[in-house]
């Protein structure tokens, strides 16, 4: 009878833990390109927590960012929209059945945010948009310093928006990275048994300023001394300014490193607490790395997304591919995907699929779990870009409008009317422009891109002129 009793309980708490909805846990990065990890095939950045990571993953090859730029990429992420609007939008205005955060809350979650958010304040303040947890978070597009007190710069001036937090619990000797994950463990250890929760990591590395710790920056000015880049040279003209063509910066290096060996604690603390089976892990960044300069003047340009072109601010490959690798143990068999196309803002969707089963989302973004799992493939899926809001004067780009449909990808600059076609299949460096060579599939992916932007961007500002209390304001105004 005591077997027949023991058996019914085994049964039952194995149905209980097979119900039990999983962890989440997402690592997002600013400013670190697709190259920036040796598992991505750099020679200089020792990567090897997340290396692992990807290993244990379903790794994808065409990741992109839904914008070349911090804000508004971090904006599709969250709102699992194209953010066409081109800033931080008004997440205020977001409909609850909308804000994946609030999903996720009604699902039994309890939601934290530590680090870069960048999104706005008041009604679009990360504990507004739904997040119980918050950390380091705010206005702020950067930090002062990555090291104590933080908001105040190198040259003795304040930052132009300060880090809330990280003064207060902070000595002398910090570096803000490690505070970060040392507040994202905290909240995961002290998280309630019975509740899942939902992280958000978002690192200020390896944004400006270079700042790595003095023994990382040390080794790697050795091991550079052991590298060598042959014939390539450090700068090419490009764009508006230049293009980097070395990872040669023993700071950033030093960054990048620091991020590895965070990512190692976060992973350890999952093991050690026996939930790292149940915890989806994503980890991703904003957009490519700082390559490239503008007609401004030369700038401090630390990285390069060889063989990918340009970089941060541009809609060649390097401004917009970005590492993702997805693990859930539980769930996923690791793989890497060299064929789906997917996007930030198909993050949350398939997120929502995966740990709540809740489908049919209606934004922009979509689940992609049928691809997690292998059971689908988004080799010719099309999607879009556009960037209005050039900055020539800092990173060299120009004002541009993109498709991509399966391996083909076209390119419109704007201001000029200047077209360009590549197959990234065939030619990931962007180097082979084939618009007058196939003049029927540049008209083909022109008709697709022009009539995207003739349905969203007008959409888009209608959407802006119902939601945001400042134009409504103005409209008032103008009335009287």
């Amino acid at each position: 009878m005591k077997n027949i009793s023991f058996f019914i309980f085994f049964c039952f708490a194995a149905i209980v833990y097979g119900q039990q909805k999983p962890n989440i846990l997402i690592i997002h990065t600013d400013d670190l390109g697709y190259h920036d990890l040796s598992f991505t095939g750099s020679q200089l950045y020792d990567t090897p927590e997340i290396d692992q990571l990807a290993k244990e993953s379903v790794s994808f090859t065409n990741a992109y960012s839904s914008y070349p730029r911090c804000t508004p990429s971090r904006y599709g992420m969250i709102t699992g929209t194209y953010p066409v609007n081109e800033n931080k939008g008004y997440l205020g205005g977001i409909p609850e059945d909308k804000n994946f955060i609030k999903q996720f809350k009604k699902a039994g979650y309890n939601t934290s945010y530590v680090g870069k958010w960048h999104l706005g304040k008041g009604a679009s303040a990360p504990n507004k948009y739904g997040f119980n947890h918050i950390y380091a978070a705010g206005e702020a597009g950067g930090v002062g310093s990555r090291f104590y007190p933080f908001n105040t710069q190198k040259n003795g001036k304040p930052a132009k928006y300060n880090v809330p937090d990280v003064k207060e619990e902070g000595k002398e000797g910090d570096y803000i990275s490690d505070m970060m994950t040392s507040e994202t463990i905290k909240f995961i250890k002290q998280n309630p048994k019975d509740k899942p929760f939902l992280a958000v990591l978002a690192y200020y590395a390896v944004h400006t300023p270079i700042e790595a710790k003095p023994e990382d920056e040390a080794r790697n000015k050795k091991q550079l001394k052991n590298i060598n880049f042959g014939t390539t040279p450090e700068y090419i003209k490009e764009g508006e300014g230049r293009r980097k063509m070395r990872q040669d910066d023993a700071g950033y290096a030093g960054m990048v490193e620091n991020v590895d060996e965070n990512v190692g604690r976060l992973l350890q603390t999952l093991k050690d607490m026996n939930i790292d089976k149940n915890t989806i892990i994503v980890f991703s960044s904003d957009h490519g790395g700082l390559s490239n300069d503008g007609h401004k003047g030369e700038r401090h340009l630390a990285t390069t997304n060889l063989p990918l072109k340009a970089g941060k601010g541009h809609l060649y490959e390097g401004g917009i591919r970005v590492p993702l690798f997805i693990k859930w143990s539980k769930e996923l068999k690791p793989r890497q995907d060299r064929k789906s196309i997917v996007l930030g803002m198909d993050i949350f969707p398939t997120l929502l699929d995966l740990a709540i089963n809740k489908k049919g989302f209606d934004v922009d973004g979509k689940s992609y779990k049928k691809v997690l799992k292998n059971k689908d493939s988004w080799e010719n899926r099309t999607v879009f870009w556009h960037s209005k809001k050039a900055r020539p004067h800092s990173t060299g780009d120009s004002k541009a409008s993109v498709v991509r449909s399966g391996d083909y990808k076209l390119i419109h600059f704007f201001e000029k009317d200047i077209v360009e076609v590549y197959n990234l299949k065939e030619d990931i460096g962007e180097t082979n422009d084939l618009s007058k060579k196939e003049p029927k599939k540049t008209a083909e992916l022109f008709a697709l891109l022009k009539n995207w932007k003739k349905e969203f961007l007008v959409k888009e500002r209608l959407q802006i002129m119902k939601t945001n209390p400042r134009f409504s304001k103005k409209k008032k105004e103008n009335k009287n």
